[in-house]
């Protein structure tokens, strides 16, 4: 009892030491997933490539998807310390080589170095928290990690587009290099090993699998209608390829001794019905965050800094109601009727959104995405709760990091769907309204979005970028639209009743 007793007091004392360091290097995986969304335009004024800034965004979460499931394992095989240094170490090298690219196709390289690290990060952190704090304690420990989510939802594009102004877009990556320096100093001087080895058996195989799958989407998703038509061979050969990786996929993780995605889970509705909720949370959100600033700019010449302020209405009330919807449903335990009301508020926010033109008002534009953060804030919640739930206290922790695989694969697939749809309406537009001549030099500067590029275009064809930029914007809200709705309509599906024991 007595060696039990200080063994507590000395994890309790080591991890107080070493929990700045780990709060920081959860801050910088969340922050990076957000931080690029108002340097983007100016990131493509400089390097190009309009039709492929979607894949700034998407390396880096498809590469934190396909990373996260592994370090888990290596963590525990080898040594959870040693195991977070080398994703901290990974993530610096990817920040400073994303401030140094000097081409769109260097920057989606490096972004995707970074998101391998960013796995880790995520990964390391929590279980490192987890092995040090007593059950007692875990909650409020993972209440420090929720916060840090939300800080760097709201922080992360007021941060970039501050930053892009006043210095240079590069230094929205190359901010990392200082913070993670201290991160990083922090565990190799105050972290023991943390933790003895457990055997595991790491699923190779199907994080491979799982991996090429989500980019043979993201791939369709993202080339067709734009670079190749939908009807093409790369295309249907794309999507044959696809559909062969499901069936492979299925396979493996169903003989995986210790799978990556454990399909007898989707057996439990309320979990199936949980991780759809949040592939359409992960969808919606990371895709309205990248393009919204994007819009602001182009079409009424905000600037970076600004574009991101205006994000905060829906990402505040998100916000509020994140922390708010939890204590909600532990008065009611209700997950469904909490569920449906935050589908409602999603879908409808979506819904209102198109109705937003070039003249819509400000205070019009705020009040509907206030409407939509409500809803996501609700959504993002209660799925993780309701998945936690849904299953015995052996998988909650398996449970828990699907609900992030599910946000994760939702959020790279709406940004490169949404990328496709965007660009390829916005040069359709431009060939219909710009004459021959002066739609091939926008085309061949990779038309640039950035408030300064705008202004520097003469009258006529400033006004008929504006209005092909609205229209492609106003176009992703009609796709946008169905999903939510999708949501609140799956949101009935809940079934009522006890959560597991």
């Amino acid at each position: 009892m007595a060696t039990t007793t200080t063994t507590s007091t000395a994890e309790r004392t080591e991890l107080t030491r070493v929990l700045p360091g780990l709060l920081l290097a959860m801050l910088l995986a969340q922050l990076d997933a957000m931080i690029v969304s108002t340097a983007l335009p100016t990131i493509v004024a400089e390097l190009g490539g309009v039709n492929q800034l979607s894949w700034v965004v998407t390396a880096y979460t498809l590469a934190t998807l396909a990373s996260t499931p592994l370090y888990g394992k290596l963590g525990d095989l080898y040594s959870r310390k040693w195991t977070l240094v080398f994703a901290i170490s990974v993530f610096l090298l990817g920040s400073v080589l994303s401030g140094l690219a000097q081409s769109i196709g260097q920057l989606i390289a490096f972004r995707a170095l970074q998101g391998i690290g960013a796995g880790g990060l995520l990964v390391g952190v929590i279980s490192i928290i987890g092995r040090l704090a007593t059950p007692r304690e875990r909650g409020r420990f993972q209440s420090f990690i929720a916060a840090l989510g939300a800080v760097a939802m709201i922080g992360g594009p007021l941060l970039g587009g501050f930053l892009t102004d006043v210095a240079s877009w590069r230094w929205a990556f190359l901010i990392n290099v200082p913070i993670g320096a201290v991160a990083l100093f922090i565990v190799l001087t105050r972290l023991s090993h943390a933790g003895n080895k457990v055997e595991h058996r790491i699923d190779y195989l199907g994080a491979l699998v799982i991996a090429s799958l989500a980019v043979v989407i993201v791939l369709v998703t993202s080339w067709g209608g734009v670079d190749y038509a939908w009807g093409s061979p790369q295309i249907i050969g794309l999507a044959i390829a696809g559909a062969g990786l499901l069936a492979v996929m299925i396979a493996v993780e169903r003989k995986a001794a210790e799978p990556v995605l454990p399909l007898g889970l989707f057996k439990v509705r309320n979990f199936t019905v949980a991780q759809i909720l949040t592939f359409l949370v992960g969808f919606a959100m990371y895709s309205l965050i990248a393009f919204l600033p994007l819009y602001q700019q182009a079409a009424h010449g905000y600037s970076a800094t600004s574009s991101g302020l205006l994000l905060l209405p829906m990402l505040g009330a998100s916000l509020v109601t994140t922390m708010y919807s939890g204590k909600l449903l532990t008065k009611t335990d209700n997950h469904r009727t909490t569920l449906v009301g935050g589908g409602a508020l999603f879908g409808g926010g979506l819904l209102l959104m198109l109705l937003v033109d070039q003249n819509t008002s400000p205070f019009l534009f705020t009040a509907y995405m206030i409407v939509f953060g409500l809803g996501l804030g609700v959504l993002f919640q209660v799925t993780v709760v309701t998945a936690q739930n849904s299953v015995d206290r052996a998988t909650m922790g398996v449970a828990s990091s699907t609900v992030t695989f599910s946000r994760s694969i939702g959020g790279s697939f709406g940004v490169a769907l949404f990328g496709a749809v965007f660009t390829g309406r916005l040069l359709d537009g431009l060939a219909k309204r710009l004459p021959a001549d002066e739609y091939a030099e926008l085309r061949g500067t990779a038309g640039k979005l950035d408030p300064d590029s705008m202004r520097a275009l003469s009258a006529p064809v400033h006004r008929d970028y504006v209005v092909s930029v609205a229209d492609a914007t106003h176009n992703l809200f009609l796709w946008a639209a169905p999903f939510g709705v999708l949501a609140f309509l799956i949101a009935f599906f809940v079934r009522a009743g006890k959560p597991a024991e």
